[in-house]
């Protein structure tokens, strides 16, 4: 297997005197895609880790692992979904990935349950402040205790074990973006300054098709035990449309070709001055990683191992597919390691500082990588309608001529109430209808408020045949308080994990270390659509409401407090009020002497 040698190639070196390795492989994929994958590793000795003397172990993950007693640690920021059927097996086998949005899991180290759960607390407090991201918000209805799907990676003293507690979390609505990158870049020694880190530029990382990012932390020792360190390994894995990241930034919007660059195919009987059917590309487009990533690599980091720097950057693609290596003056040749693989190295000593390129000139059509065949195929996916009841149905699909065992893993939330008695879980194909596929169940049921929903099944598909998993749920109502701002948009559902068992065949053709890391996929993520209230009644009624007693209160107030006098009884009334007054009373009082003068006349006629 390709990823296989991979893996052989980048960790048989592995020296634990080397404090910090970079790797990137570039893969060309079918349909204009390009995969990168990119791989860093920080080694820090236990003893200079337990006396906080850190040197390219980032210091602010290090005391994070320190006060939360966090003796293993992954972390995983995901955007987008592998197609499996045009790219093949997953980079590192899955073991990389993560769900949509943000999982973490952990194994902390505590004396019971509770003492977990509130180190655990403090864990995602602390790396939602280091990575600008929403992990705060993984509560106890997020958390949960997984008991089949993940085995620690790192080698832990047996009489450690008993009190290491394993806690996972997600975030599927989490958006990742250059918050989190920029974080991300910082825990690297040369801080994306130099070195393959130099590629990462948000705006193409983050318009890629797929995309992960990974944090993995845990003590690897020798095989004695004598000399032990702890390793973070940070991968950054993408899958770029070629000719979308050739595209200007100054130009982002995607516009058509003109209609007279564009190769038609006149054989077919639309064709016309405005209607047109493209001829298959004959050529593979030509780019650089100037063109891919909008830059090149500013030099080697010069805090890379010397020793192992011949092979910093691998392209696997066929012989026939050849490149020219750019950097200063220099002429570079890339060393064939295998028959798909050919590897170089960055530039060092004077040519420390100069920029590196690789260039892919436009050739014919060769033909393509042999694309590793996935094992397992898996889609999921929402049944049922109405606001109150609906089902989950997951079909698995195994290509292989030998039966894959597996653990199925699903935490939902608490407002999805599941139905156990209601799966069902059916095999087709092959002829092995009735063939008893479910092995074990674990479940543990969801409570209110508290805690979600925890189901892991132990499968067994059989060779060429397909198992379709389902089961039934009820919708919960929420108070109008639990509601976010997009309520009718829906509430997301994390991916399940799956966790392919290793067989006799995978044992004997892998090597230790990626056994110990498994083999992984996840499916999509789900939206939830929940009975959701009209929020603008609540707001009509409130308004109405606060007019009606706005206005009686102010009537009533006002009659009850206003009290009525004359102008001039005001105190400290202005000029123009007394002139006003008194120009009043001597009216009135000309008023009455006219009066009276009128009587007395009338009077002595």
């Amino acid at each position: 297997m390709f990823f296989s040698f991979l893996l052989c190639l980048f960790f048989t070196s592995l020296a634990y005197g080397s404090d910090y390795r970079e790797r990137l492989l570039l893969r060309p994929l079918p349909h204009g895609a390009l995969l990168a994958s990119f791989n860093f590793q920080s080694n820090a000795s236990s003893t200079s880790f337990e006396q906080q003397n850190f040197r390219y172990f980032p210091r602010s993950l290090g005391q994070i692992l320190q006060h939360t007693h966090t003796k293993e640690l992954h972390l995983r920021f995901s955007l987008g979904r592998w197609d499996a059927e045009a790219w093949g097996a997953r980079p590192w086998n899955g073991a990389r990935e993560g769900g949509t949005g943000v999982e973490l899991w952990a194994w902390v180290e505590a004396a019971s349950d509770k003492e977990a759960n509130a180190r655990w607390l403090t864990l995602t407090n602390a790396l939602s402040g280091l990575f600008c991201a929403s992990l705060n918000f993984i509560d106890s209805t997020r958390t949960i205790r997984p008991v089949m799907t993940f085995e620690p990676e790192g080698s832990h003293p047996p009489n450690a074990l008993g009190n290491l507690h394993l806690l996972h979390g997600n975030l599927p609505h989490e958006v990742v973006c250059t918050e989190n990158l920029t974080p991300f870049l910082k825990l690297l020694p040369c801080k994306g300054k130099a070195g393959i880190s130099s590629l990462f530029d948000g705006h193409k990382l983050f318009d890629a098709s797929w995309q992960t990012m990974a944090i993995d932390v845990r003590p690897v020792c020798t095989g004695d035990g004598s000399e032990c360190v702890l390793e973070m390994e940070q991968t950054v894995d993408m899958v770029l449309d070629i000719e979308r990241s050739k595209r200007p930034r100054d130009n982002p919007i995607p516009r058509p070709a003109p209609i007279e660059d564009i190769r038609c195919d006149e054989s077919k009987f639309y064709n016309s001055h405005d209607s047109c059917m493209p001829l298959a590309k004959s050529t593979e487009p030509a780019w650089s990683l100037q063109d891919v990533f909008g830059r090149q690599i500013s030099g080697a980091c010069p805090l890379s191992d010397a020793n192992d720097a011949e092979r910093v950057i691998c392209v696997n693609a066929v012989p026939e597919r050849t490149f020219e290596i750019r950097s200063g003056a220099a002429q570079r040749v890339a060393e064939q390691v295998a028959p798909d693989m050919r590897c170089t190295a960055l530039p060092s000593g004077p040519e420390e500082g100069l920029d590196f390129d690789l260039l892919f000139s436009d050739q014919p059509l060769t033909p393509p990588v042999n694309l590793t065949r996935p094992r397992l195929h898996a889609f999921r996916s929402m049944t049922g309608h109405g606001q109150e009841r609906g089902g989950i149905e997951a079909v698995l699909r195994n290509p292989l001529s030998q039966p894959v065992s597996l653990v199925y893993m699903e935490s939902l939330p608490w407002f999805m109430k599941p139905y156990l008695h209601t799966l069902n879980v059916a095999v087709s194909g092959n002829g092995n209808r009735d063939f008893q596929a479910l092995k074990e169940t674990y479940y543990r049921p969801a409570v209110d408020r508290e805690r979600g929903t925890h189901i892991e099944l132990l499968l067994e598909i059989p060779a060429s045949s397909t198992l379709t998993l389902s089961y039934d749920f009820d919708k919960a109502i929420l108070r109008y308080t639990e509601y976010p701002p997009d309520a009718n948009r829906g509430f997301d559902v994390a991916p399940a994990v799956i966790r392919l068992l290793p067989n006799a065949a995978d044992i004997a053709s892998t090597s230790a270390d990626e056994r110990q890391k498994g083999v992984y996929l996840r499916t999509t993520d789900l939206l939830l659509p929940l009975p959701t209230p009209d929020f603008s009644m609540p707001y009509n009624v409130i308004i109405l409401t606060s007019t009606v007693m706005a206005l009686g209160f102010g009537s009533i107030f006002n009659l009850l407090v206003r009290r009525f006098v004359a102008a001039d009884e005001v105190e400290g009334a202005t000029l123009r009020a007394r002139i006003a007054g008194l120009k009043e009373r001597f009216r009135s009082k000309l008023q009455s002497i006219w009066a009276r003068h009128s009587g007395k006349g009338e009077k002595d006629q």
